[in-house]
């Protein structure tokens, strides 16, 4: 048994925690940059209806900007490694970002659905190698060790995942094409910053195949971890990419309450998930917030409108704690490179957050409108399902890579934590 008092702190081995915001500029200009980033994925949803109005387009064909985005993502994630290792990660950040500055900004210019989800295909390819990259670089550059690095990294998706719908719904009343020039704008600013402030990054030794993520996912217990992060993401993009039709709120309500969505994800993911994972370790925290989660989107899907909104909102909190669990659980618990692995798992749990995006309008086409919200449910159960039956191995195969990689991670109740 655990004593509860004097335990040292997993995360830095008993040493002084490090500090967020003692980080090289170099780090900051990427952060910042992986923040707009992020924005783009949730700058949509307070538009929504208003792009199904303005292009006299239905949720399920609206709903594809979501579906095209994530499956070029998905798909790329077998790309970013192979184009990384060759050019380095620096010119990867950049060539990302110009692909979503130019695919932003010709998606405020469509003439119809069709036509912007051609044009978010294209951003989610720029989006990939910038996002995937941007992880490694901020793990590789970052002071007080990948700890830091990778709660840096959960804080910029956090705030872009909350600034998002606000700057959506702030550009958007106007206009709905207005938050797509204004997201090119703001990333055209973050290849200006990462173009002076980060150095080129050492290439690794040995050059990434386009096959080596999916050979990563021969790993037991990566394998598991990205099932289940399948699972959870197609309930974390049903409550992204459906709810807003379900709310039908003017822009700037519905961005409100997403802004609060991706507050609480923020502050969770942060600040909550790492004292949960020291209490009580990871495998527990990820099963019991995927229930709760679950619990969550089937009251959301058969309450009231008051009741859907603060449902809509407190799913942030379980979505924050989830994700800084998952990135933990990717990144440590694969024998395979952190690029190479972190490709192969997004590789799998993307298509997932493609697919909810699609199947939730058609399913209430087919149905009723509570019934994607069930379906949403039934997911984050089965994802906790995932961990449950292989908690014995996945917490097996974290000690071993503690073991063998002492001084990148620190083992608490048989359960990797990254430390330095």
């Amino acid at each position: 048994m655990r004593s509860e008092t004097a335990q040292p702190d997993p995360l830095t081995h008993g040493a002084e925690r490090p500090s967020l915001l003692r980080q090289p500029m170099a780090v900051w200009a990427t952060a910042g940059a992986s923040v707009v980033a992020f924005m783009g994925i949730g700058l949509v949803d307070p538009i929504l209806p208003s792009i199904a109005q303005g292009l006299d387009a239905g949720a399920s064909q609206v709903s594809l900007l979501f579906t095209s985005y994530f499956l070029i993502t998905a798909v790329a994630m077998l790309v970013t490694g192979f184009v990384s290792s060759r050019i380095g990660g620096r010119r990867t950040l950049l060539l990302g970002l110009a692909l979503v500055v130019v695919f932003a900004a010709l998606s405020g210019t469509s003439d119809s659905v069709g036509e912007l989800v051609g044009f978010r295909a294209g951003w989610g390819l720029g989006n990939a190698l910038f996002v995937s990259t941007s992880l490694a670089v901020i793990v590789g550059a970052a002071a007080g060790g990948s700890a830091a690095a990778i709660l840096l990294y959960e804080s910029a998706l956090g705030l872009g995942m909350a600034c998002g719908p606000l700057l959506g719904a702030v550009l958007g009343d106007a206009s709905w094409r207005y938050p797509f020039f204004g997201t090119a704008a703001l990333m055209a600013v973050g290849f200006l910053a990462i173009t002076v402030l980060l150095k080129e990054q050492p290439k690794p030794a040995r050059k990434t195949t386009l096959l080596d993520p999916v050979k990563a996912l021969g790993h037991g217990g990566l394998a598991s971890v990205a099932a289940s992060a399948a699972f959870y993401n197609y309930t974390f993009f049903t409550v992204l990419a459906f709810t807003p039709f379900v709310l039908n709120m003017t822009p700037y309500k519905s961005g409100a309450v997403f802004f609060a969505w991706g507050l609480l994800l923020a502050v969770f993911s942060v600040l909550v998930a790492p004292r949960l994972q020291r209490r009580f370790g990871s495998l527990k925290v990820l099963g019991g917030s995927l229930l709760l989660l679950a619990v969550d989107v089937l009251v959301l899907g058969y309450g009231n409108h008051t009741v859907a909104i603060v449902c809509t909102v407190l799913a942030g909190a379980f979505i924050g704690v989830n994700n800084t669990v998952y990135t933990e659980l990717a990144l440590g618990v694969s024998d395979a490179p952190r690029p190479v692995a972190s490709a192969g798992y997004n590789f799998v749990r993307w298509f997932a957050a493609a697919a909810a995006p699609f199947f939730a309008p058609k399913i209430e086409e087919w149905t009723d409108p509570h019934i994607p919200f069930v379906v949403g449910a039934v997911t984050a159960v089965l994802g906790a399902g995932v961990v449950w039956a292989r908690r014995r191995a996945l917490a097996e195969e974290a000690v071993e890579e503690a073991v063998e990689e002492e001084p990148r991670h620190a083992v608490e109740d048989g359960v990797a934590v990254f430390a330095e």
